[in-house]
């Protein structure tokens, strides 16, 4: 017998969830399929447990930094079972959070492989959902009247250099090695590069950072590179980029893996216990049914419209599987949006420009609107603020006073077009300009907010009065 809902989610990942709670705070009827564990990469493979082995090497080079605040220690070690283990704890703990809420709102979960269904006995539109438990269990049939894709992405592979989980992986592999390389070779300079590259710093590692492009972090503002590759060669990372990676010299020897590629003409090789890759991520939307629907795929994601809607209008989709900005909280955004339209519930329109982007380094990095560059390519006249931490009294109490504060404003209207923070406590302090962005705050209102002190957000403050030359410090 099927089930009929008025909406069922294709995957539970943040985005699917999130989405999957507010539509039943708007009295939807709702269920989620889902293939693998409620949460998805964010929780299982991605955000959480990665932040989770970051936070253990913070710890770790901490310590090892004790002494300057009065703390002696007579050895320091570190135990990379340990954090393993914390880090499983800490996502079994959010998962058991995850199924919680799914219960507390009412929403059905179905354990198997979703997959669109065409016009049939079931419903005369495409979007009934067969779902497929396995072999040994007939698969399961459900009706909505809407259905909201959220399968997520998957780690992209090079080209004959598929990722074996032992001398070659990517990052969902990764996350499960069992010991510490002595060298790790990472490809690709982009966000999760980045990260990998300063926590296995932290750790001991000896890592090498070959990037295609002539720079990391594409997305990133030109001073806040300059900071990081700063930053991170000093604790050793050395980064190759302008580097063309030639897979098919891979070779596997004494349990280490070689890789050449191509500098400035010349070809080189690099010797490690194994190599990370990290060139992005692709849709998981293979074998999900779309062929039985109107939905178009260009350049590998579905496309949408503002609300997220397909070209079949009661399909939806969110999150990873439509590209974009590829966040976890973007999708959840998506996800609000997206039912909120279904409800017609009026959803609050939002853009690109207000989202944060944070990377969870050290240095840590956050961003939200333009960087510097852009702005000028878009024919903006700047008028531009900075603040280094090196002027703030509460990052010299923290031990850490790198890093700066820029903020980038049209000099016509006053406008915020880009905040830029690169030092302590970046990925916090960003929330300040997202508010500012939502709420089309100007520079001189960040400034004429009273700031406690000390703090670090102080030199927000600070920044915004520098557009003008007001700042009182630095």
């Amino acid at each position: 017998m099927t089930k009929e809902y008025d909406l069922v989610v294709l995957g539970g990942g943040t985005g699917g969830y999130t989405a999957a709670i507010r539509a039943s705070q708007l009295g939807l009827n709702v269920a989620i399929v889902e293939n693998d564990k409620l949460g998805g990469t964010c929780l299982h493979r991605g955000c959480i447990p990665s932040k989770a082995l970051l936070k253990s090497a913070e710890k770790y080079r901490e310590l090892q930094e004790a002494a300057d605040f009065g703390v002696e220690a007579a050895s320091i070690t570190f135990d990379f079972d340990k954090a393993q283990n914390r880090k499983g704890s800490v996502v079994q703990s959010l998962f058991t959070g995850v199924q919680g809420l799914m219960k507390k709102n009412n929403i059905d979960v179905f354990e198997g492989f979703g997959r669109i269904l065409g016009p049939s006995i079931f419903s005369p539109m495409p979007g009934t959902i067969s779902i497929d438990h396995g072999e040994e269990e007939e698969n399961t049939m459900i009706v909505p009247k809407y259905v909201l894709i959220a399968t997520g992405s998957r780690p992209r592979e090079l080209p004959n250099m598929a990722c074996d989980g032992e001398f070659i992986l990517h990052t969902d592999q990764a996350l499960d090695i069992e010991t510490l390389p002595d060298r790790l070779t990472i490809i690709g300079g982009g966000v999760i590069g980045i990260e990998w590259a300063s926590m296995m710093a932290d750790f001991g590692v000896d890592v090498t950072v070959l990037e295609f492009q002539d720079e990391i972090l594409p997305t990133e503002d030109k001073e806040v590179i300059k900071e990081v590759k700063k930053q991170l060669t000093k604790r050793g990372v050395a980064f190759l980029t302008n580097a063309n990676v030639m897979p098919e010299t891979k070779q596997i020897e004494n349990n280490q893996i070689s890789i050449q590629y191509e500098k400035d003409g010349e070809t080189k090789e690099l010797t490690s216990d194994f190599i990370l890759t990290s060139i992005g991520r692709e849709a998981n939307i293979g074998d999900i049914g779309l062929a039985n629907t109107k939905a178009e795929v260009e350049n590998g994601f579905l496309v949408t419209n503002e609300v997220c809607q397909t070209k079949e209008k009661h399909i939806y989709a969110i999150g990873d599987c439509i590209g974009g900005m590829q966040l976890a909280h973007v999708a959840s955004k998506e996800g609000e949006t997206a039912v909120e339209h279904m409800a017609n519930a009026s959803p609050q329109p939002w853009e690109e420009r207000q989202v944060p982007s944070c990377i969870y380094s050290y240095p840590e990095i956050a961003h939200i609107g333009l960087t510097e560059e852009e702005a000028k390519r878009e024919g903006f006249e700047l008028q531009i603020g900075k603040m280094n931490f090196q002027a703030n009294g509460k990052a010299f109490v923290e031990g850490d006073t790198s890093g700066f504060v820029k903020v980038i404003t049209d000099k016509q209207t006053s406008d915020i077009l880009g905040v830029h923070i690169v030092g302590p406590r970046a990925t916090e302090l960003i929330s300040e300009a997202g508010l500012a962005a939502f709420l089309d705050a100007n520079a001189w209102e960040i400034g004429e907010t009273i700031h406690a002190h000390p703090t670090l957000s102080e030199t927000i403050k600070e920044a915004a009065l520098a557009v003008q030359q007001l700042n009182i410090h630095g």
